[in-house]
């Protein structure tokens, strides 16, 4: 079915990725983490926090975590754990019930696309920003529904379009991929799975 353009962009925006949401609001607290908890940092992905280190800066005694990707091993991040605007960027790893949840409760209804490339633009690097997984997920089905219309017509998705939704298949299947503790490759016939078992419930 093809999508219905929107006449507020507000409104584009809400049905594209989704109701507006995430798992730390502004002005709450920074959570605490431990060495060995596994965590999701922003657009790195799924990371062990493999130690927690003070490190004198000036007159400054500040304590980090710090973090290995676990699909990237080569890299080490830094975060400063009292400072709020970054340890923000992490948060635990989803459950595996929370995992199936989300999966079976995307929203069946068309997405509006967002005509505008400039705003669609800002949109997307908002989502893969917060790191929200719901969003991701309603991202990631919007820009693939328009891909597939796409190529009906003998086009293809635009390039920025394209790079947003495979960073935010990456930024997803991981987290999912570690959670159900399956390879990542094996996440998309997953998702399918579980929402066509879903479709198939009784009502």
């Amino acid at each position: 079915m093809p999508f219905q353009a929107g006449s507020d962009v507000a409104q584009g925006c809400r049905l594209l990725c989704g109701p507006m949401g995430g798992f730390q609001q502004k002005g709450e607290k920074s959570m605490t983490y431990q060495v060995n908890d596994a965590v999701f940092y922003n657009q790195h992905g799924v990371c062990r926090v493999a130690d927690i280190t003070d490190k004198q800066v000036g007159k400054t005694k500040i304590k980090y975590y710090v973090l290995k990707p676990v699909y990237d091993e080569a890299s080490t991040f830094f975060v400063p754990a009292e400072n709020p605007n970054l340890a923000a960027r992490m948060r635990p790893i989803l459950s595996e019930e929370s995992v199936v949840s989300l999966i079976q409760k995307t929203p069946a209804e068309e997405p509006v696309w967002i005509h505008d490339e400039a705003q669609r633009k800002e949109r997307c690097k908002e989502i893969l920003s917060k790191g929200d997984q719901s969003e991701l997920l309603r991202m990631i089905k919007a820009l693939y529904a328009h891909q597939q219309e796409q190529s009906q017509k003998g086009k293809k998705l635009h390039m920025s379009d394209e790079r947003f939704m495979k960073e935010a298949e990456k930024m997803l299947y991981e987290e999912f991929a570690f959670v159900l503790q399956i390879d990542r490759d094996q996440v998309l016939p997953f998702i399918v799975e579980q929402i066509e078992g879903a479709n198939a419930r009784p009502i």
